[in-house]
């Protein structure tokens, strides 16, 4: 009980403070969490838990095909780090990650897995789980369903994000500038939101497939990154295209960065996975809003 107050007044402090932001001309490299250990198959997003003072890495890997022996559980991995980035211990949850994020109305660690929509086929372990922590924020290897799998999320690979306030998803669709929004009890479809890619002269295929971060940020809700010309593109909640913040020419984004290895976190946060940082790669945290 005393450990869900304190994060509830935590995080009144965090909505109460940052309602209204600003475009960071050149986004603010912050800190780095350099992995070490190797990700299963492809790191994934990230989630922090002011209340834990806690980061949680997410790598997304599919199932083994399963067997009268054995269950179809994915060997992906979540690495647990406190509040500076240094590595505490790493975790076989059993499921294919696509997002994780800290649920602010339940006040619990939640993943959304691959194929969430069932675009590829109906498969076990999909859809949306909790992920059990014990008193010290680590995670426990138990989880509960949270949700079952829902087409209304559409591509099969979308990363989600959530809006905790509104209890609303945020699901970007590949090789499109469309961003389904789904009701969070319902997954019923409320909006298709289209943002505007002519205005900042980008294409599909420059920016992420995937994945757009829902920031709670008035005007500025959506940011969304422009893998090709390094840089973030930042939206209001109905597609208008509001500015950008640049990243560093020199940065070595791959193309991996179309699909993964990226995340927002509660803390105003914006991460990207450089593989070429360390032996493992680096997730670097940026501010883009301030």
């Amino acid at each position: 009980m005393l450990k869900n107050i304190l994060i509830l007044v935590c995080l009144t402090i965090l909505n109460t403070n940052h309602v209204y932001a600003e475009i960071n001309p050149n986004a603010e490299f912050v800190f780095k969490i350099k992995l070490t250990k190797k990700p299963t198959t492809r790191p994934q997003t990230i989630a922090y838990i002011p209340g834990e003072k806690k980061y949680y890495v997410a790598d997304g890997g599919l199932a083994a095909r399963g067997s009268d022996y054995e269950a179809p559980i994915s060997k992906s991995l979540i690495h647990t780090f406190d509040e500076a980035g240094k590595y505490i211990e790493s975790t076989r949850a059993g499921f294919d990650n696509r997002s994780i994020y800290f649920n602010e109305r339940s006040f619990k660690l939640e993943t959304i897995t691959y194929n969430v929509s069932t675009a590829a086929g109906f498969a076990p372990m999909t859809g949306i789980f909790s992920l059990e922590l014990d008193e010290k924020g680590l995670l426990t290897e138990k989880s509960d369903v949270v949700s079952q799998p829902s087409s209304t999320f559409g591509s099969a690979g979308t990363m989600p994000s959530y809006d905790s306030k509104n209890d609303l998803y945020y699901a970007k669709q590949e090789t499109s500038n469309k961003v389904f929004v789904l009701d969070g009890k319902s997954k019923k479809l409320k909006k298709e939101i289209t943002l505007d890619f002519d205005t900042p002269k980008v294409m599909h295929h420059d920016v992420a497939s995937h994945f757009v971060a829902f920031t709670g940020k008035l005007n500025e809700e959506l940011i969304l990154l422009d893998v090709d010309h390094k840089r973030f593109l930042i939206y209001n909640k109905d597609g208008k295209y509001q500015g950008a913040s640049a990243l560093p020419k020199s940065l070595k984004i791959r193309s991996q960065n179309h699909f993964n290895g990226l995340g927002y976190t509660l803390n105003g946060y914006y991460f990207i996975y450089l593989d070429s940082d360390g032996e493992f790669g680096s997730y670097h945290a940026y501010q883009v809003l301030r």
